[in-house]
């Protein structure tokens, strides 16, 4: 590992030494994908990751391009001491809205860890249910602390493969290039073609 990585892994890690320090043992990342699109899941990713873990690359998930994160996916849930992964649907986020579907999905996926975190380290989300478990949301914790960051590499990968499944279902829409995201080609498709059933209908009233 070249130094700078070192350097940039070591500040990403500073807080939750800090939390360790305190005596947390096991801190949990959470993070999201999926929040904005007009189509398909949002996807919420619970991790907890060794002490000592320093997995090279590992980043906000936006600053790290799609192969890498495919790479990096592998190596997190590898490594990790428990993982859990929740999809909230579509029709679901339409029914109780994405805030409401986020904050389900965190729980749900909080459910799945094989042990229970210390402490939970969520990127900006507040009033959530942790199912008892002391919490800290940080605003862009995805980019700040590198459990959240493990978290939203899981979420944005098990996200972008449900949208590509996806465009082979509904090859007009181009939902491998965008993943649902409201692009102008995605727009375009949805005023020629209309919506499929992977749209949010809650999010695309503008648009037909």
């Amino acid at each position: 590992m070249k130094e700078k990585e070192f350097e940039r892994l070591t500040n990403l890690k500073e807080h939750e030494k800090q939390l360790h320090a305190q005596g947390f043992k096991y801190i949990c990342g959470i993070d999201e994908a999926g929040r904005g699109p007009l189509a398909g899941p949002v996807v919420v990713a619970s991790v907890i990751m060794p002490e000592d873990s320093m997995i090279e690359g590992v980043n906000d998930s936006k600053k790290v391009s799609e192969k890498k994160r495919e790479i990096l996916y592998e190596q997190i849930i590898e490594e990790a001491i428990s993982y859990g992964v929740a999809i909230i649907g579509q029709d679901e986020i339409d029914e109780i809205n994405i805030l409401n579907a986020t904050k389900k999905g965190l729980t749900t996926s909080l459910k799945q860890l094989s042990i229970k975190p210390d402490l939970i380290i969520v990127d900006a989300l507040e009033h959530i249910d942790t199912l008892g478990i002391p919490y800290e949301s940080i605003i862009k914790g995805d980019a700040k602390a590198y459990s959240i960051s493990a978290a939203s590499i899981i979420a944005k990968v098990t996200r972008d493969r449900i949208m590509r499944e996806w465009a082979d279902v509904y090859p007009q829409y181009g939902f491998e290039v965008h993943k649902g995201y409201g692009t102008a080609k995605h727009i375009s498709a949805i005023k020629e073609y209309g919506l499929c059933p992977i749209h949010r209908k809650t999010f695309t009233t503008h648009f037909i």
